[in-house]
């Protein structure tokens, strides 16, 4: 089988976030991921890195003690970048999808792994101009990961109505709230995952198409949320990019205190329903088109519900998990993305009081700064 770290500390919180870099004259896309990269103060090295193209940066806390320690390390990251960027005269922005650039005109990042991927998939990876967030929560035990992750797997659709913050693609309102969430899933072994069951059967799995040549090891599962062995992670990826810092991080308090809830139910022997793929990837579609202004089917009782009222139960039922995580306060940020203010409808009021993108594009620089 394969080899993992699930050996703990349990709870212990990293999340990365995907920034665009900007031309401060119009906000288009800047190709200059090198020479921000060389620029980066030497506390931060590692990480600061590079995605696939050349106007992308990635931001990584080290494995963190709990959500507040999480959310002061990517504000400090936040800064860094862009006092680094700023200093070049640059910009960078946090959404997920620039509003209006364009994928053929951007350059590939000059690394092995990047180019073999374009050399593979050309235009399906070319076009993969988007930006998101994703939330590792370190758990003990290799069972235990896999049914977190499969515990997950229900709420993806609910993850991304939450999250949505990509209305625009193209220069064109695309009429959904995660644009995002289309182009990524031209990708292979992207969206809702397979449900394993156990270590083995997940081992297994991988193994068989390593063997096949399909992949080269399990990171090239790109799954909405994924066991990671080398981390020892249960990796939540189904997140459009936040604006606001504040919002990532109740997202990340969201997302520890389900994990946390699905371990305590493996602890004491509760059985997980196998919900069959094409249900929760109907949510997820759902989720995509209205994000949290539209219904999603409960699975319990068999019926399409409002997402908003979905969303509550769930804060409801985690109430206990984020007093014990200690990061109530952050879940607590959850009911303003209830309340109309996601990301995706904040976006789209701006555009209606002015229907200029790059006006757009001012107001979320703003927004994202730390």
């Amino acid at each position: 089988m394969l080899e993992h770290r699930f050996n703990g500390p349990p709870f212990t919180i990293g999340v990365e976030e995907e920034l665009m870099i900007l031309e401060a004259d119009g906000f288009g896309l800047a190709h200059e991921i090198e020479a921000i990269l060389a620029a980066v103060p030497p506390e931060f090295e590692g990480q600061v890195k590079p995605e696939l193209m050349q106007s992308v940066l990635e931001i990584a806390t080290k494995p963190c003690r709990n959500v507040q320690e999480a959310g002061e390390q990517l504000r400090g990251l936040r800064r860094a970048v862009s006092g680094v960027a700023e200093e070049r005269g640059l910009l960078l922005a946090a959404i997920g999808t620039h509003p209006f650039a364009l994928w053929e005109e951007q350059r590939i990042v000059e690394r092995e792994r990047y180019r073999e991927l374009v050399g593979e998939l050309g235009f399906i990876a070319r076009q993969e101009l988007i930006f998101g967030t994703h939330v590792h929560v370190a758990i003990e035990g290799p069972d235990k990961a896999v049914y977190v992750a499969d515990g997950i797997r229900r709420y993806l659709p609910l993850l991304l109505a939450l999250s949505a913050n990509s209305p625009f693609w193209r220069g064109e309102d695309t009429g959904m709230m995660s644009a995002r969430t289309p182009v990524f899933r031209a990708f292979p072994r992207v969206g809702i995952p397979p449900h394993y069951g156990t270590w083995e059967i997940y081992s297994h799995r991988v193994e068989q198409m390593m063997r096949g040549g399909a992949i080269e090891d399990y990171t090239y599962l790109w799954w909405d949320v994924r066991p990671h062995p080398n981390f020892g992670t249960v990796e939540t990826r189904v997140f459009d990019q936040q604006t606001r810092l504040d919002y990532t991080i109740s997202l990340a308090a969201l997302t520890i205190s389900l994990a946390h809830r699905m371990s305590a139910l493996y602890d004491s022997g509760q059985p997980l329903v196998e919900y069959p793929t094409e249900l929760v990837d109907d949510n997820k579609v759902r989720a995509a088109l209205r994000g949290m202004e539209g219904n999603l089917i409960d699975f319990w009782r068999g019926e399409q519900v409002p997402a908003e009222e979905m969303a509550r139960r769930l804060l409801e039922e985690l109430a206990d998990d984020a007093a014990e995580l200690g990061c109530t306060a952050e879940l607590q940020g959850i009911q303003q993305l209830l309340e109309g203010h996601t990301g995706a409808r904040r976006q789209l009021r701006e555009y209606e009081r002015d229907p200029d993108l790059r006006s757009l594009m001012r107001q979320v620089v703003e927004a994202s700064r730390a």
